[in-house]
């Protein structure tokens, strides 16, 4: 009864929701549909310490297709021979949603997307060259000619392989105006069907990125639709509002990443640009194929392997998005949602009256949690799954949603010695120093142990840890964050490291209901990471502005 009623009092919020839009809605144009390109696989990977597996990133490029994602960059195939192979496999699996590759304004960059994307449905290529007078001067040292010369020949090219062709001004926002539109013309005489405008270091405003937009779509000249993108970068802290402005300026197409995860402050957060787009529909005249209620299970899926938390005052998908703790405001949304909640968390996909589940719970009931949270399963995961949820009823009285999706996603790193963490017991001495015991055992039930003293308990178990895989590493940052709220909350640890031999970045989590077993488990993942580095298993996430320009 109660749950019916949640859902009766929510049905009522949406038609009042309405009836408020309506007027605002009926004085506009027409609706028209935006894309939207996720680059969480791309620009989102070059995150200092995100490094997502092959099957990490397809697991999130099959999220992101729940999501209603028009097109996902996958990566970058001539970075690497891991970067070919991620787009390779997400072209593969991927039956709605179009995938693109990322291209330098080079011929073997080019033909590396072509290769990489042979398998896809719905092949697109994204190539770029910077066009603003620093990067010409001191990046590439070329002339104006010789970079529309550079355009003319590779678009070209890319339109002879592809029939979808993407091009960006690297450095758009801080390219001349004029020029920039002698850029964006070239580009679409050489076929770009897609122009993107990227605000590379996060410069631009909203007032002046609009003005851009509007310049490039009422002076280039085409008897074709070209369809105009932001790529915005957040420096400044405006990505999202610039984002929304290049929309409200005509543009048809918006790219970023989830949880907005990226180099330096980050990109665009996409979940926030969709969810603006639905709630101010009366202003920006706009529609999106997003399918809102899978967004918080899509930012999860990101952070948990990113790494990356979700900070608790985030839009959109933070903890506190629906938490109001002032009693005024608690008076004003019992009454009335619309005096202060304008997105309502069932809108994302937060089930506010979705009923736990606990140790007394059967298969079955778990099987259905399942279905209801949207989570992607197979029959044969369902066993593990279960087992697991088992042996966490045994420690909470009841299992949350949050608890449920933090199971699914695990935290486990492939490690290339099989060997996993397994248990560990403290001692505390005469001098107050700390002894770790720790345990590691594989799939064929071998154990090993090392034992490490420390100032404290976390201290000694990474000194444990560190004789296990007996290599270089340096802890850079070490934080706990409870999957739910409680007592009983499950830990879920997340550690920063340097691999001191290259000084590459990795993140890790370990997720427990015991935070220091979590805390192992992170610093082995972790540690995992610098191992697989080290025997040239793991490819270095490169920036494609690392990278040398011809």
């Amino acid at each position: 009864m109660a749950y019916q009623a949640g859902v009766n009092q929510h049905l009522a919020w949406v038609s009042e929701r309405d009836v408020f839009l309506k007027p605002h809605l009926e004085k506009g144009n027409l609706m028209r549909t935006v894309e939207f390109l996720d680059t969480s696989l791309r620009d989102g990977e070059q995150t200092p310490g995100v490094n997502f597996s092959i099957k990490e990133k397809v697991a999130i490029a099959r999220q992101l297709e729940k999501w209603g994602i028009s097109a996902i960059e996958a990566g970058f195939p001539a970075a690497s021979p891991d970067s070919f192979r991620a787009v390779q496999e997400i072209a593969k699996v991927l039956k709605k949603t179009a995938v693109t590759g990322l291209a330098r304004s080079v011929k073997s960059d080019i033909d590396a997307c072509y290769e990489a994307l042979k398998d896809a449905k719905y092949p697109q290529i994204h190539v770029f060259i910077a066009t603003s007078p620093i990067h010409r001067k001191y990046k590439l040292n070329k002339s104006k000619e010789e970079i529309l010369e550079a355009i003319s020949e590779h678009v070209s090219y890319a339109r002879s392989k592809f029939e979808i062709v993407e091009f960006s001004p690297e450095d758009a926002t801080r390219t001349e105006l004029d020029f920039l539109l002698q850029v964006v013309q070239t580009a679409v005489d050489a076929g770009a069907t897609y122009i993107n405008i990227p605000d590379t270091v996060g410069f631009t405003t909203p007032e002046e990125y609009g003005a851009i937009f509007k310049h490039l779509i009422e002076n280039v000249k085409t008897d074709r639709q070209i369809i105009y993108s932001p790529h915005c970068h957040d420096d400044l802290g405006m990505a999202v509002a610039n984002s929304l402005s290049a929309v409200k300026n005509g543009a048809g197409r918006v790219e970023g990443t989830i949880n907005g995860i990226g180099e330096r402050a980050g990109n665009a957060a996409l979940e926030e640009i969709a969810v603006a787009l639905n709630i101010r529909q009366d202003y920006y005249q706009a529609e999106t194929s997003i399918v809102l209620n899978e967004t918080i299970n899509t930012s999860e899926m990101v952070s948990r392997f990113s790494g990356i938390p979700v900070p608790k005052n985030k839009a959109v998908v933070g903890g506190n998005a629906f938490s109001h703790e002032s009693g005024i405001h608690q008076d004003g949304v019992l009454k009335n949602p619309l005096t202060y909640e304008i997105i309502t968390p069932e809108l994302v996909g937060v089930k506010s009256n979705s009923l736990p589940l606990g140790k007394l719970s059967g298969r079955h009931a778990f099987v259905e949690k399942l279905r209801e949270l949207a989570l992607d399963f197979t029959e044969e995961d369902i066993k593990p799954l279960f087992t697991k949820f088992k042996a966490l009823a045994d420690k909470k009285q009841e299992i949350t949603d949050a608890d449920i999706r933090a199971l699914v996603a695990g935290t486990m790193v492939e490690n290339p010695e099989g060997f996993h963490f397994d248990d560990l017991q403290l001692q505390t001495h005469a001098d107050n120093d700390i002894e770790a015991l720790v345990s590691l055992a594989n799939m064929d039930g071998e154990k090993v142990e090392f034992n490490a003293t420390g100032q404290g308990s976390v201290e000694a178990i990474f000194n444990a840890i560190d004789k296990f895989f007996n290599q270089s590493v340096r802890l850079v940052s070490y934080t706990i964050d409870a999957v739910t709220d409680g007592i009983d909350a499950q830990a879920r640890v997340l550690v920063t490291v340097e691999n001191r031999d290259t000084e590459t970045i990795f993140n890790a989590a370990g997720l427990d209901f015991d935070v220091l077993k979590a805390s192992a488990i992170a610093y082995i993942n972790a540690n995992t990471f610098v191992q697989k580095e080290n025997a040239g298993e793991m490819g270095r996430s490169v920036s494609y502005r690392d990278m040398p320009s011809v």
